[in-house]
């Protein structure tokens, strides 16, 4: 028998306004229907309600982890900083680690992810190829020092996150991993109910080779896309590769020298020369770890920083000064060209292609140059698919244009590879007696972050409106107010419970039928189940709390709908 939960013994305090510092969907409905409160900037509290749904969602996250062999573990979220130095990401992580110190001085770091954490204990506990393959996950706080947490739980410095590693002997191993995975979270989103894209993402700082998240579709979302209408091909912009398309450099004349006074920028320079901006070639000075670097794009296009550091990482990477420009007088503000620059290391879009013709810097103060072709008068070190994509962009795959969407991620998947195994020499004994070095895989699922997805994707204008499987209760009744209406709300309370349904009950004495129905909408449990004016009959309303509909039904019939 389920437990019948009381409205009136529930801590639970919804506010008819939106909170003033609410910008998102999830944000504001989780605090006015009483899920969630604010303890401190990027901290929440889980309230009754909002507990049910974060464990519905970890319980749904633990069965399909379960079926895949995974075995549930529990490491700290307390850490020492050494495993993190043995990998580079004590570093790499920067300001959004949380530091600390015991009181003997030892250095500490509350966990942002625990691949190093992982390995130690797979290396401390399996030594021979029998040991595995083997998958380990946990389910546990996170902690990441947010510069500017935002919307909600959906990016707070403290989160409930789900992350598995698997470790085999083999690549062939790994990829066996890595699918079991990608089906598993297929079904865990489905079952959860969010509509969701997987994409091609970058590694970045995680490392490894083959990457994809799991994005979900909302306005709220910190992450942009691309989905091919004429194919399956869908991205994280950072993840966008424009192949390298080289032309015939042959018709270009010589370099030629322009008079530009005053035009440092590509508009100025455009409008000066009556040319198109993208006739031009825009070079950003950058220092990764410290050295000037100059990424070369079409002057229509803006360079997307996050993607360049995505590409770049794990090195540092931060815009040149005014102070770096006095300590290079060879490098003039504004007239940088990529012809004639020395002890600069120089990279390309792929736009920018071998044989393509451009005006750009001259590398003297109020001069450009035409004519400057790409493999003739200078060279690229690397290419790089930098640019912002912008809607209409050809699709990588069929040339179609591309269209953009923003979306939550919800999940992310890496074939790791043997970075974290070289890290901390993770080895094993093979079948013939020598050391083989184990290949990882991880794997992320942010718990929190889909409770706040969910709500994006599925409310409406009334509230919020769950999933069955992942609402707090099955059914929620709402007694209008009379004794006889509380008698029947309470007698098929009982009855759901009997059935094995969930139920929440609103039996509260003194708060009108108004405040009742707007409560249960907001609440957003998929049935509401209403005594009402029929109550002395024996009658009930039932409501699909989705789609509005109403039918009128006996207490039976109640029961044997809703728990069919």
């Amino acid at each position: 028998m389920s437990q019948v939960q009381r409205m009136s013994r529930l801590m639970v305090k919804t506010l008819r306004d939106d909170p003033a510092d609410a910008e998102t969907l999830n944000h504001k409905l989780l605090v006015r229907a009483g899920y969630v409160r604010r303890t401190s900037a990027g901290v929440w509290s889980w309230l009754p309600l909002g507990k049910k749904v974060l464990e519905n969602i970890t319980r749904v996250v633990r069965e399909e982890m379960d079926a895949i062999g995974g075995q549930e573990v529990l490491l700290p979220a307390l850490l020492p900083k050494e495993p993190y130095e043995a990998s580079g990401r004590y570093e790499e992580y920067g300001d959004l680690l949380f530091r600390l110190k015991d009181r003997k001085g030892a250095d500490y770091l509350l966990g942002p992810t625990h691949e190093e954490i992982f390995t130690q204990t797979v290396k401390d506990q399996c030594t021979s190829y029998k040991d595995l393959p083997v998958i380990l996950y946990q389910i546990q706080t996170k902690y990441r020092d947010e510069a500017r947490p935002r919307a909600g739980v959906l990016r707070g410095r403290e989160f409930q996150m789900k992350d598995s590693y698997s470790f085999d002997t083999s690549d062939e191993g790994l990829a066996e991993s890595y699918a079991l995975h990608r089906a598993a979270y297929q079904r865990i989103f489905e079952r959860l109910g969010l509509d969701y894209r997987i994409v091609s993402a970058v590694a970045g700082a995680m490392g490894g080779s083959k990457s994809e998240e799991f994005l979900a579709p909302a306005p709220a979302g910190e992450d942009t896309f691309v989905d091919c209408p004429a194919c399956d091909y869908a991205a994280n912009t950072e993840a966008v590769t424009l192949a390298l398309r080289p032309v015939p450099g042959e018709g270009h004349g010589p370099v030629e020298e322009l008079d530009t006074p005053d035009t440092p920028t590509i508009e100025s320079l455009a409008e000066h020369l009556g040319v198109p901006a993208s006739a031009t070639l825009k070079n950003l000075l950058i220092k990764v770890d410290g050295e000037i670097v100059a990424v070369g794009v079409p002057g229509d296009r803006e360079v997307d920083l996050g993607k360049l550091g995505e590409h770049l990482a794990p090195a540092e990477v931060e815009l040149v000064t005014a102070e770096d420009f006095a300590d290079r007088p060879d490098l003039v503000r504004g007239y940088v060209g990529p012809q004639g620059l020395e002890k600069v290391r120089y990279i390309a879009d792929p736009r920018v292609a071998p044989g393509t013709a451009w005006i750009t810097g001259a590398n003297k103060p109020d001069t450009h140059a035409k004519n400057v072709v790409c493999g003739r008068d200078f060279e690229v070190d690397d290419y790089l698919d930098v640019v912002v994509v912008e809607e209409g962009d050809p699709c990588p795959a069929c040339g179609a244009g591309l269209k953009l969407d923003r979306a939550i991620e919800i999940g992310h998947i890496f074939q790791l590879g043997r970075k974290y195994a070289d890290s901390f020499q993770l080895d094993v004994l093979g079948q013939n007696g020598k050391p083989v070095r184990v290949t990882m895989g991880s794997y992320g699922i942010g718990v929190s972050r889909a409770v706040a997805a969910l709500a994006e994707q599925s409310a409406d204008d009334k509230g919020l409106c769950w999933p069955q499987e992942i609402a707090p209760a099955d059914v929620h009744i709402v007694a209008a107010g009379k004794a006889l209406q509380t008698e029947l709300a309470l007698q098929a309370a009982g009855r759901l419970a009997e059935a094995g349904l969930r139920v929440l009950v609103d039996e509260r004495a003194g708060v009108s039928p108004g405040v009742k129905f707007t409560d249960a909408e907001l609440i957003g449990v998929p049935h509401i189940l209403v005594a009402g004016r029929r109550a002395a009959e024996g009658v009930l309303e039932l409501k699909d709390r989705r789609t509005g509909e109403r039918v009128e039904l006996s207490l039976d019939e109640a029961v044997a709908q809703l728990s069919a």
